[in-house]
């Protein structure tokens, strides 16, 4: 595996695709901006959604390095059922990778979506590849490396987070946001 710098969005407004960052999100991603720079990043990949974006534009354009969209980064729908419950449901396809609700996509199917597209990813040199992507995709990502992360480490994952995965293994980088 390619050295990968997994980052969920910073604070955003909302779920809908087009749900920009808060004012606090936007002042978390300059922070991340000035953290990722101890990084040598040659690529950054993101989801197409505005808030993941949002999160990676003040790094790429300080470095200029173009943001490639990447629509398998994007967020996973548990249904297209309104779930009064959803929070025990989204437990639940941690427990049950093959569980899928009307509308939705199961965790194994968000997962192979996720893995495909970091399968594809090259870089020559040591440098890290930023994959910005957002909360449910990327623990079940996380998920599948270390079994224990699983919904609670959903559950706890802060906005934003920042994951060095490296040959196929991962450590956990936390940004401090104030």
């Amino acid at each position: 595996m390619t050295n990968l710098l997994l980052i969920r969005h910073c604070s955003a407004t909302g779920q809908q695709s087009d749900a920009p960052l808060t004012v606090e999100g936007f002042q978390q991603a300059k922070e991340l901006s000035q953290h990722l720079e101890s990084y040598s990043v040659s690529k950054i990949i993101s989801s197409p959604y505005l808030r993941a974006v949002q999160t990676i534009e003040p790094f790429a354009k300080h470095f200029d390095i173009p943001i490639h969209l990447d629509a398998r980064l994007q967020e996973r729908i548990l249904s297209s059922s309104d779930l009064p419950d959803w929070m025990e449901k989204l437990e639940e396809t941690f427990n049950n990778f093959n569980l899928k609700f009307e509308g939705g996509e199961s965790s194994a199917e968000a997962l192979n979506r996720i893995e495909q597209c970091l399968k594809e990813i090259k870089v020559e040199d040591n440098s890290f590849v930023v994959v910005v992507t957002h909360g449910n995709l990327a623990s079940l990502l996380l998920t599948s490396l270390d079994t224990n992360f699983g919904f609670e480490g959903w559950r706890n994952m802060p906005n934003p987070a920042i994951y060095k995965l490296s040959q196929g293994s991962s450590s956990k980088v936390h940004l401090a946001t104030k």
